[in-house]
């Protein structure tokens, strides 16, 4: 088993304390089939406060994002604020959550300067967590298994690539972005942690999204996992992203890829007009 930082090794220990406490919820949960993108559920809180409780209490001196405005992160001093940052999706993939799907994930980040250099994305359900920390590599543990180093994929050209992407309305059909890529295969899931994760793992080859507006919680976690494991992300003028900054000052969407095939993904989208 490889060192890991102690931040790293608090991030891992919060995760698997807010998993267990989520899946007493989700086991007792009756399914919500119609759930909205933007629900939120008790689930997200309690997790929240647990990891936020946690984190501060072994770095008090670092600033903290959340998704969730609870009493609890309410009354940290440093929220929003600081150049080391600790940015937290309780649930990410609610609607996967409340849907009983299986398809939901916690990721916890650290920032600094701009920069993440911690990233856990632990998925609960399923018993899968997924790990990086700057310069240290991406590393997997799936229960019962012994931890894993993670490495993108060896794919080279998009015709024959993976992409992820969240469900359609017809299953296993592409739809705006992702179509424009061309890729041949398809794997569906509702989190955008759990898809950058997948890349990470090297199980997709690439993850595409338009979205018009997002924040930090959303896949700051797994931008590391996709670099530390030999990826690249950028946003979709092939820019690098930065994180801690204020809101709308991000550039269009963003892709995460095995960086073999970034480019020739990233002329696509522009030949689509992005």
């Amino acid at each position: 088993m490889h060192l890991k930082p102690k931040e790293l090794e608090v991030a891992l220990e919060a995760a698997n304390a807010a998993g267990e406490n989520i899946m007493g919820f989700y086991n007792s949960l009756e399914p919500i089939k119609e759930a909205p993108a933007s629900i939120t559920t008790q689930a997200d809180r309690n997790s929240q406060d647990i990891i936020l409780s946690k984190l501060h209490n072994f770095f008090p001196d670092d600033g903290f994002v959340g998704e969730e405005d609870t009493p609890l992160y309410q009354s940290l001093r440093n929220k929003n604020t600081g150049n080391r940052l600790w940015i937290v999706d309780p649930i990410d993939g609610t609607r996967g959550f409340a849907k009983k799907i299986g398809e939901f994930c916690i990721m916890i980040a650290l920032v600094e300067n701009g920069e993440p250099i911690v990233g856990v994305v632990h998925d609960p359900a399923n018993g899968r967590t997924t790990y990086a920390c700057k310069n240290g590599g991406c590393y997997s543990k799936d229960r019962g298994k012994s931890e894993i180093q993670c490495k993108v994929s060896e794919q080279l050209t998009l015709a024959a690539s993976t992409v992820t992407k969240t469900h359609s309305r017809q299953k296993g059909i592409a739809e705006g972005l992702s179509a424009s890529l061309g890729a041949s295969k398809i794997r569906e899931t509702y989190s955008a942690g759990l898809k950058l994760a997948l890349v990470a793992r090297g199980e997709a080859d690439i993850y595409v999204n338009d979205y018009p507006s997002y924040n930090d919680w959303d896949i700051c976690a797994g931008h590391i996992l996709v670099t530390e494991a030999g990826g690249k992300m950028s946003d979709l003028n092939g820019n690098s992203l930065v994180y801690g900054m204020p809101a709308g000052s991000k550039g269009p969407g963003f892709i995460a890829s095995n960086g073999h095939i970034h480019s020739e993904a990233l002329s696509k989208l522009r030949h689509h007009g992005l």
